[in-house]
């Protein structure tokens, strides 16, 4: 079977999710054929009159180790800044902007069509943006900020929409760290280069692999469909946001991966870094 455009538009009926804004988190390969690839899926949402909003995340290119500064470096960062040099590097002159089409091959091959399309709108923050492509593209997107990187999902929220998982699991729904925030939990903190080419603060999420511990309390608002070979679970953005957040509340181990010395789980379930005004 190959998927094709009428497909993808089909489902979206099904989820009564035409007209509405929606975060998908996907796997083209685990739809099997599609016709003309990531095109397809993002064409049978834009022909139901959808938004479509993704995770961008760039690559190390513009982040930098942190310079020795106090309020730099927190604690409970969920970093060992010893082994700064092993996980990041200097970024030199290259300076995100909303118009770099660079994005990290990870994040798959749906938010990379997006990325480059060019109609699309991007996030303001250098290493964990958003963009979106639709009708509600720039409402969605235009509050993202190096200290606000889930404003888009906030957004999302307000308008009422849904987040897609497309052939992946919980881990990988950026939109539960917006839950941890909610929660209570301050995000993590690295730097970046700014646009004046000097290291600036950036808030991101943390581990994301122990999510699927939230099956059970978020199962009453799931909604499931097969598309092609591609499993898809839809869940509407406010009872998730209200649900998430009250489990993590309730259980902060809840969030928990299965490595017990994961230093971003463990500073997450203490409440995040300590961060100095």
């Amino acid at each position: 079977m190959t998927v094709t455009i009428n497909d993808i538009r089909q489902a979206i009926k099904l989820l009564e999710l035409s007209g509405m804004p929606v975060c998908i988190h996907s796997s083209l390969r685990s739809f099997g054929l599609v016709e003309h690839g990531a095109e397809t899926i993002v064409a049978g949402f834009l022909a139901e009159g959808c938004t479509v909003l993704v995770p961008a995340f760039s690559d190390a290119a513009y982040a930098i180790a942190l310079p020795d500064l106090p309020h730099m470096r927190p604690a409970r960062n969920g970093i060992h800044y010893e082994r700064l040099a092993e996980r990041f590097y200097m970024g030199g002159n290259q300076v995100y902007t909303p118009k770099s089409r660079e994005i990290n091959l990870t994040m798959g091959l749906i938010p990379k069509y997006i990325v480059e399309h060019p109609q699309s709108v991007r996030g303001n923050h250098p290493l964990t943006s958003f963009a979106a492509l639709g009708p509600l593209a720039q409402t969605l997107v235009e509050g993202q900020e190096a200290q606000d990187v889930y404003a888009p999902l906030h957004t999302l929220t307000l308008m009422h929409g849904s987040i897609i998982l497309m052939g992946v699991g919980l881990e990988r729904m950026t939109f539960l760290h917006y839950a941890e925030q909610v929660a209570g939990r301050s995000l993590f903190v690295r730097c970046a280069n700014g646009p004046d080419h000097r290291p600036m603060l950036v808030s991101l999420g943390g581990c994301s692999e122990g999510f699927g511990h939230l099956a059970t309390t978020l199962a009453p608002m799931r909604q499931t469909l097969m598309v092609g070979q591609s499993s898809w679970q839809a869940f509407a953005a406010g009872e998730t946001l209200q649900a998430a957040s009250q489990a993590i509340k309730a259980q902060p181990s809840i969030t928990h991966c299965a490595d017990p010395d994961c230093e971003r789980c463990n500073d997450a379930i203490k409440g995040g870094p300590l961060l100095i005004m």
